[in-house]
């Protein structure tokens, strides 16, 4: 219950502000160009909390526009609500298409604005999730990011990356020719290749050749690669782990009521021996336990300098269809060399450049991976919803500052991509029938216009049925 309501209180967060800003693009320009703005919303639904600003100061109407009057006293100021429903908002213009306007305010109207006004109005909301991500980025590199070097661990030979000659403990300094610094680097280019059919080329070092500079080159062949994934994980696919020190079976937390603090296993037990044969490692205990599922083990643990035996019976859990044992303790973990950190720092003047570079990287990988999502060239499973962004929200949070910032600005881009979409209801939707009217000179026909809405309606209500339905099959 409380993983729910911190994922619940994480995803208003996080919708609150993408919302916000997106909105607030929408109302600034808005009222630059001269437009009241009747309600500014966030959220849908019945208003929570409202308060209306001041009567605000607009242009007169022009001199030659003929009216009895030429008065702005009937004028509010704009509602700002915030509504029940957290999933979006809108800000909502005085235009004749809506509602009945009085001749005096007619200048004030959406639908009087020249078409190149209404296009940046239309623009202004995805124009602010852009720059909301690109100034979350610049926070983090001026702040220094914090990544694991890219050094490979072990690589299974019968793996893709095994068979391609890559070995344990390479670093890999680009990925098709683009430069990796980090992990996420590493990744982030991997799933640009996602659904893909051709080479993937890795650049790599060897740190125990002592020499920095000499490069090799090895290439990864792949044919549709995880188009049917329904969450794709490239480099466990390729068969690429991170570089860790060995890991000693030495016990860390035991889990309140499960068969190894019922046999008497301790924090900080060091397993030597199961059934007579020695564990090398955490993974070869872990291997013990789960193929011993109902089944006594006996093992010697080293405590305190001594050699302590105990005997458990590993609980069976159901894992993929198969009986697995569970013992119910972690492992005590080893800290990472100093070397396998690495710090992406930029001074605060030039941290611009990086966060514009990650902001167009981010905006290019989203567009291509809808692109080959209506292809069909990655599964739709991939489409996430609301549940699954509240439970990320909430673990970027748990995680750090870091970690939700990245996630923030990750989504506002996502957002902007989706909001300019050519689908009618939608920002870019209007901005096709703008820009059309701006080359040919006249409107959309309403006939066309109202056709749209229905397909736009359509489109909008699979696409988040669809969602909703990838999010429960995933829990």
């Amino acid at each position: 219950m409380i993983e729910i309501i911190q994922s619940l209180v994480a995803l208003i967060v996080t919708l609150l502000v993408l919302v916000t800003i997106h909105e607030y693009g929408h109302y600034i320009v808005a009222r630059w160009c001269g437009v009241h703005v009747l309600r500014f919303s966030v959220g849908f639904g019945r208003p929570l909390w409202m308060r209306r600003g001041p009567v605000p100061v607009l242009p007169p109407p022009p001199p030659d526009q003929d009216i009895a009057t030429r008065s702005n006293e009937s004028l509010e100021g704009t509602e700002f609500v915030v509504a029940g429903i957290p999933l979006g908002g809108y800000v909502k213009m005085l235009d004749e298409r809506e509602g009945f306007v009085p001749d005096d305010q007619l200048h004030l109207a959406f639908n009087r604005k020249p078409v190149w006004q209404r296009i940046a109005i239309a623009a202004a909301g995805p124009i602010a999730n852009f720059l909301l991500a690109i100034v979350a980025y610049w926070v983090l590199y001026s702040v220094g990011v914090t990544g694991l070097t890219p050094r490979l661990g072990d690589i299974d030979e019968a793996s893709k990356a095994g068979q391609a000659g890559l070995s344990v403990g390479q670093e890999i300094v680009a990925v098709d020719g683009v430069p990796t610094r980090t992990w996420s680097d590493v990744n982030m280019q991997l799933f640009q290749r996602i659904g893909d059919t051709g080479r993937i080329v890795f650049d790599v070092r060897d740190p125990a050749d002592g020499l920095d500079t000499y490069v090799d080159q090895y290439v990864v062949e792949v044919q549709n690669w995880l188009s049917d994934a329904e969450e794709p994980y490239p480099t466990r696919d390729l068969g690429m782990s991170s570089w860790s020190p060995p890991l000693p079976a030495k016990l860390g937390s035991i889990v309140s009521g499960e068969p190894a603090e019922r046999a008497g296993f301790r924090q900080g037990d060091h397993v030597r021996t199961a059934n007579g044969d020695v564990i090398e490692d955490w993974y070869d205990w872990v291997d013990v336990v789960k193929s011993n599922p109902n089944r006594r083990i006996d093992a010697e643990v080293e405590r305190a300098g001594e050699l302590v035996a105990l005997s458990v019976v590993p609980r069976p859990r159901n894992v993929n269809g198969q009986d697995e044992g569970f013992f119910g303790a972690s492992v005590e973990m080893v800290a990472l060399p100093d070397d396998m950190y690495r710090d992406v720092r930029h001074p605060v003047y030039s941290a611009w450049v990086p966060a514009l570079e990650r902001t167009w990287s981010v905006t290019t990988f989203t567009l291509n991976a809808i692109g080959k999502m209506i292809v069909g060239a990655i599964s739709p499973k991939n489409l996430s919803g609301p549940i699954t962004i509240a439970q990320v929200a909430s673990a970027s949070a748990e995680s750090g500052f870091e970690t939700f910032i990245g996630f923030l600005a990750l989504l506002s881009i996502s957002l902007a991509v989706i909001n300019l979409m050519p689908i009618p209801m939608l920002d870019g939707g209007h901005l096709v029938y703008y820009l059309f009217e701006a080359i040919f000179r006249k409107p959309v026909p309403e006939r066309v216009q109202e056709w749209g809405l229905k397909v736009g309606l359509f489109l909008i209500v699979s696409i988040m049925v669809l969602a909703f339905y990838n999010d429960l099959t995933r829990l």
